[in-house]
C-alpha cells in the first residue's frame, strides 16, 4: 500500500490516500499559516477517534443507546514540552448505560488499533528515489 505526500506551499504537507486528501500545516507560532492541524495533532486525533470508534461499535453491537456517548483525550507532555509522556481517555457514557457493561467497554476502547501500534511499532525504512531527468533543449 502507498500514501502519497505533497507540498502545497508554505509549511503545508498533504497526505493523499484512498481518494482523500488530509491537509496539515504548522501553527502560526511555528511559521505555518495555521490553516490545518499539525501532523502531531492528527496523530492525537487518530488515537482519540480510534478509541471512540471502539466505544461506538461496542454500543451498536449490543443495541445500547449512543446519545451522549463521548470521549475526551487528555495528554501530558514531558519537561521538553514536546514529547507526550501520558495519555488518558475519559469516556462519557449515555444516561442509563448498564453497569454490567462498564468494564467491558473500557476493554473495548483498549483495543484501539492506533494505540496497539504504539505498543508494537512498525519498522521504518528510508530510501531516496532518483530524481526525474529533465530533457534539455540544445
Amino acid at each position: 500500500m502507498a500514501m502519497e505526500i505533497s507540498f502545497p506551499g508554505g509549511l503545508g504537507v498533504d497526505a493523499h490516500y484512498k481518494g482523500f486528501r488530509v491537509r496539515t500545516d504548522q501553527p502560526h507560532g511555528e511559521g505555518g499559516s495555521g490553516a490545518a492541524p499539525s501532523p502531531f495533532d492528527l496523530f492525537l486525533a487518530s488515537l482519540g477517534s480510534c478509541a471512540g470508534y471502539y466505544a461506538l461499535r461496542f454500543c451498536q453491537e449490543r443495541a445500547l443507546p449512543t446519545g451522549g456517548l463521548g470521549l475526551t483525550l487528555y495528554f501530558d507532555r514531558g519537561p521538553d514540552g514536546k514529547a507526550v509522556q501520558g495519555v488518558r481517555l475519559a469516556l462519557r457514557l449515555p444516561a442509563g448505560f448498564p453497569e454490567k457493561y462498564r468494564p467491558a467497554i473500557l476493554r473495548a476502547i483498549d483495543q484501539c488499533t492506533v494505540k496497539r501500534h504504539l505498543a508494537a511499532p512498525p519498522r521504518f525504512d528510508y530510501t531516496i528515489l532518483a530524481a526525474p531527468t529533465v530533457a534539455r533543449s540544445a
